[in-house]
């Protein structure tokens, strides 16, 4: 058994999607119409282009306790998911320079460090350095 997709709720497909490949540089996989204005959105990592694929699902749009769990963690500021990158530091200012929203900048905490943005679609998403 292993992963292959996994899926991350936004609010707007077509907006994640410029947001995800300009700025955090993720490649289109699959954009299929699904009808009612969604697709089967996919990207994968530039740097790993047979791993896993993420989906950019509408759930939120369609299901309420999806948008309410995704609420909630955006309210408390937890992380919907986590990004691994070699140089957290590097990625932060990459991405400031790109006028991405950071809550919290890179940090060390143990083995890690890690740095939070808000992604405009709804998500916080982690990234995270081993040490």
């Amino acid at each position: 058994m292993k992963v292959t997709l996994i899926s991350i709720p936004v609010r707007d497909q077509e907006k994640a999607l410029q947001f995800y490949t300009k700025k955090l540089g993720f490649l289109l996989k699959k954009d299929a119409p699904l009808g009612g204005g969604n697709r089967w959105l996919t990207l994968v990592s530039k740097d790993w282009q047979d791993g896993p694929e993420l989906l950019l699902e509408p759930a939120p749009n369609h299901f309420e306790p999806c948008k309410v769990f995704q609420d909630a963690l955006l309210e408390a500021g937890y992380p919907y998911t986590q990004f691994d990158v070699d140089d957290v530091d590097a990625e932060y200012e990459r991405l400031i320079a790109l006028d991405v929203q950071f809550s919290i900048k890179p940090t060390t905490m143990g083995t890690v460090k890690y740095a939070v943005f808000n992604d405009t679609c709804g998500n916080n998403i982690q990234l995270v350095e081993t040490l």
